[in-house]
């Protein structure tokens, strides 16, 4: 199979599809590899890494999709890029379609085969492909939010793990998941005082017995929420309803009830966002402020560190890139269920059922596709 690897466009995202090692792997079971040029200097990749790895590097954006059956990307298409995407490409790939309907009537129109890596699953339900990008996004909304809290940045002056005599920060997350776990530990590791709220009573047990003492579960619902807003300092998003858009857990007028420059991340942007005020932001300018609170919400988080998290990802994704790439994109998906979760669109129709539900669009199940 032809294989393509465009470099990144959106603001400031350093990463890319898949490292040289990857590319050897490919490679060695036949296949032939295009990657753009310089497409992974941000991850610290050379072009001379790809060559030495077995892939042609191509000059310009326009020569890797007219050449590749299958893309190999991080996140999804913009704009200027739908036009290069042929009828019945492959396109691998975070798209977290449920955030923009402009997206998701793009890659219709386009007749693309769009495999989203944040709807693959495992054997316990889990999300493999998501769930190191959700490490590394629930790490930095911590290492964030405690920047953030400094004064000179709009925060209302607060050191998470506070100092002798002078209480700790209060952070408040909203969801156990992998993003809210992460996201837990680093502000516990920084002396934070930290609850997590989660719907799920068994997680909830679980956090309880691998938490370390400064951190509180406690099973979520609205008057809790609100509650808890008026002495949160931090509050972290970290909702996950896989494929469909998060719900809004936090509204305007509840805003008030916060401290003036209590801080808000969102990590849930990619999908929507658990805040109604949240819109989504870039590494270029990462806040904004609404009614005195200050909010955060990059939908490219992990491009920060484009080292560790196209590393971690590429663990991730190669397996499954194999296998598509020696089976075809059909013949993988029957033979791995799971994979075939990661199915969002193909040939026009839309076949994962949150997808078409967001926009109101019509449902094809996956057999009639298969």
């Amino acid at each position: 199979m032809k294989i393509g690897v465009p470099k990144e466009i959106k603001n400031n995202e350093f990463r890319v599809g898949i490292t040289p090692e990857a590319v050897k792997t490919l490679v060695s079971h036949g296949h032939l590899v295009s990657v753009e040029s310089n497409a992974g200097i941000g991850s610290g990749f050379s072009n001379d890494d790809y060559k030495m790895a077995g892939a042609t590097i191509v000059a310009s954006p326009n020569d890797v999709y007219r050449i590749a059956d299958m893309i190999i990307k991080v996140k999804e298409p913009l704009a200027e890029e739908y036009e290069r995407i042929q009828e019945g490409q492959l396109v691998y790939t975070f798209f977290h379609f449920a955030s923009s309907e402009v997206l998701t009537k793009a890659m219709i129109d386009r007749k693309a085969v769009c495999l989203a890596y944040e709807t693959i699953t495992d054997d316990q339900g889990n999300l493999p492909l998501l769930t190191p990008m959700s490490e590394v996004a629930g790490r930095l909304a911590s290492q964030q939010g405690a920047k953030y809290l400094e004064s000179p940045q709009g925060g209302l002056g607060v050191l998470m793990g506070g100092v002798t005599g002078v209480s700790a920060a209060d952070v408040m997350i909203l969801g156990g998941g992998v993003v809210g776990t992460q996201a837990a530990l680093v502000a516990a590791g920084m002396g934070a005082d930290v609850t997590i709220y989660d719907i799920n009573p068994n997680r909830i047990e679980e956090l309880q017995a691998i938490m370390p003492s400064n951190v509180t579960s406690c099973l979520s619902s609205p008057n809790l929420i609100e509650k808890h807003l008026s002495k949160a300092h931090l509050v972290i998003g970290a909702v996950l309803v896989p494929g469909a858009k998060a719900p809004k857990l936090i509204t305007r007028n509840q805003l008030r009830i916060m401290q003036k420059g209590a801080v808000l991340v969102d990590v849930a942007v990619d999908q929507g966002g658990c805040f109604e005020t949240t819109k989504a932001t870039t590494h270029e300018k990462p806040t904004f402020i609404i009614d005195d609170i200050l909010h955060y919400a990059v939908a490219n988080m992990p491009g920060a560190v484009p080292q560790t998290s196209t590393k971690a990802l590429t663990n991730a994704t190669i397996d499954y890139a194999v296998e598509l790439a020696n089976l075809g994109w059909q013949n993988a998906c029957k033979q791995y269920p799971h994979l075939a979760n990661g199915l969002n669109i193909a040939h026009g129709k839309v076949i994962h059922r949150s997808v078409a539900e967001a926009f109101s669009l019509p449902f094809t199940p996956i057999e009639k596709i298969l």
